[in-house]
This record gives C-alpha cells, structure tokens and sequence, in this order.
C-alpha cells in the first residue's frame, strides 16, 4: 500500500440540517482486500435532505454518489490498480442469500450493513471489499462528473424496469427534480411510445420538454388526472411514476393509471404516514400499485452503459458545483429544491 498518504482528511460531517462541518477526520485505511479512492465529486441526492432519514443517524459523512481515482489497493487485491477512475456503490448484496437468488438485491439483509467508510462527501473513501462487486471501472468517455449520476441513474433503471415500461407505453412522471428528468430519459431508453411529464415549476417544465418528454402538465393550473385524460383521450397513463414522497402526489398518481397499469412510488414518506386509497377503484381498475428502493449491481452497469453512450450526462442535468468547504450550502440548495436540478460538491479541487 502507498504510504505517501496523509493520516487525516477533510470531511463533511453533517450533526443536523443546522450544523453542518467540514472536520479533519482520520484516514481511513484500507484492509488487505480493500481499496482507497481519492473522490473527485460526489452528488448532493435529495435523500442526503430527508430530515427524519438523516438526523437519526447522526452525525455522519453522507455522499452515495461519488467518483474519483483509485489511490491506493489492499495486498490481495487484484482486479484494481492505483489510477483507475472508478465509480463506487455505497451498498452490496451477498450474493448467495434467497432474496439475491431472487434478484432482490436491495432487500439482501447484508445490503444496509454494507457501505463506503467514511461516505462519500469527503477526501478519500475506504472501499470494503464485499463493495468491490459494484465499484465499476470509468471508460474513457465518462468524466466524474457523469460517473456521478451513475447511481440515481440506476435508481430510475430499477424503477423502470419495476413498473414494468414496454416499447409502446405511454408513461406518466410526475415530479421533475433531477431523478424525474432521469426517469424521462431512461423511460424513453426503455422504448416508451410517449412520455408525459407533471409540476408546477414553468422552467422545469420545459426542461422535461427539452430532455425528451412528449407533453407536460402544469398542476399548479389543472388536476393531473384532468390533464391526463385531455392528453390521451381519456385513455390515462399505462404506466405512472410517482416522484415527490407525498400521499397527495400518491393519490393523483393513482387516478391518472389506465386501466390495467401501473403505479410506482418511486420516494417514501416519512413513518407513520398513512395513504387513503380506494380499493374499489384499484379492484375493478386492476392497477397494480409498486415501491423502488435504491438500485442493485445489474442497474449500475445498465446506468453506466446509458452515461458512455451519451443517452444521460451531467451537462444536462447538473445545475450547481460546490467546493467541499460549501457544501453545506449544496445541500441547502437541494432542500429547496425549486432552484436546481443537480448540485455537485467538486471535492479533488477544494
């Protein structure tokens, strides 16, 4: 292993929504079958802002998108070099237990146990071995900067392919935050006939147009399932994906489903909240109703494929960069939400 590398780093360590630092923390060192990645950017996700996920935890380095340049490998390492760029997943499966026999990867029992050490938002990360499966090697192509969207990306890869999007559907997403413009644009990679994009923002409206939606509603003027059915003849939407955590978006979401489709909730509320629904209407409607959480190690590559292809970049997408000594303001930012897309904290160049 290197021993050129300091004993302590930078990192954001977050004690509440109101008390974020940048702390000198100890260098975390890497095991005979782990890795040391020095970050180069990490992505600020609308998750890193759930109050009632996060403050629990507390305190912590958050980050789970971030990307930078392999520093320095464990004794037994062999499938990793200093210098490889590198995209890291923050979580990963077993392999072997019956839910990932299933495929279900993100209910594997090691999946939450497993993680970047310290996290994401800071100088270096120690990559753990059983992370190893789904640290993926950048092509050439790939900044950072687009190997950071690489997990939300998968995300929506997940909770495309969990609503079930065919070549001819017709799609309704609702929500245009950055993972609603990623769900445009994977939903189309899926063969979606047409896309139909819902908020009450004007300019991320037209953003939606721009990156691929066929139509768009305003809420803030008509009830979505109104304009759903204005837009399709009444037909409604074949398969529907719920982005903001709320049971009233819940609730519109589930009116604007054809017949037959499928409604997935693609962000959880806080505990404790409950969603009144009909199940007249879902019986006689059959409308499946379906969750994503996270994504496994398939998405990833899937996601990654779709960023060396140029179908998903970050010059779309990201609207904000902040050194690591700002990034209390990125992720302030995010909690607003209404300003941006997507913040980056630019790490290597703090």
């Amino acid at each position: 292993m290197k021993t050129d590398l300091p004993s302590t780093m930078a990192a954001v360590v977050v004690h509440s929504f109101t008390d974020i630092r940048v702390e000198q923390v100890p260098l975390p060192l890497p095991g005979p079958r782990d890795i040391l990645v020095r970050v180069a950017v990490c992505g600020v996700c609308s998750g890193d802002v759930m109050d009632w996920y996060i403050e629990a935890k507390a305190p912590l380095v958050l980050g789970h998108e971030p990307a930078g340049t392999v520093a320095a490998i464990g004794a037994e390492v062999t499938s990793f070099a200093v210098g490889d760029r590198v995209f890291m997943h923050h979580h990963a499966p077993c392999f072997v237990c019956e839910r990932c026999r299933q495929g279900l990867y993100t209910l594997c029992p090691t999946w939450k146990r497993s993680r970047l050490d310290p996290g994401g938002m800071a100088e270096y990360v120690r990559v753990p071995e059983i992370n190893l499966s789904d640290t993926l090697k950048l092509p050439d192509q790939v900044s950072f900067e687009d190997a950071s969207l690489v997990e939300p990306a998968a995300c929506a890869v997940k909770g495309m392919a969990k609503v079930g999007v065919l070549p001819g559907d017709t799609v309704l997403i609702t929500g245009l935050g950055v993972m609603g413009m990623l769900n445009i644009q994977v939903a189309r990679a899926f063969g979606a006939a047409r896309i139909i994009a819902a908020d009450r923002i004007p300019w991320r409206l037209q953003k939606a147009l721009d990156l691929g939606a066929d139509a768009v509603i305003d809420v803030s003027r008509q009830s979505l399932a109104e304009g759903v059915s204005r837009l399709t003849g009444g037909a409604m939407a074949r398969r529907v994906i719920v982005g903001p955590g709320t049971t009233a978006a819940m609730a519109d979401g589930i009116r604007a489903c054809a017949p037959g489709g499928t409604v997935l909730f693609f962000t959880p509320t806080p505990p404790g909240i409950l969603l009144e629904i009909e199940p007249h209407f879902l019986y006689f409607n059959e409308i499946t109703l379906a969750s994503s959480y996270s994504c496994g190690p398939l998405d990833t590559r899937q996601a990654l494929d779709l960023i060396g292809r140029g179908v998903i970049a970050a010059r779309d997408l990201v609207t904000h960069r902040f050194p690591l000594i700002e990034a209390a303001e990125a992720f302030a930012l995010t909690a607003r939400g209404g300003d941006s897309l997507k913040a980056l904290v630019l790490v290597e160049t703090s």
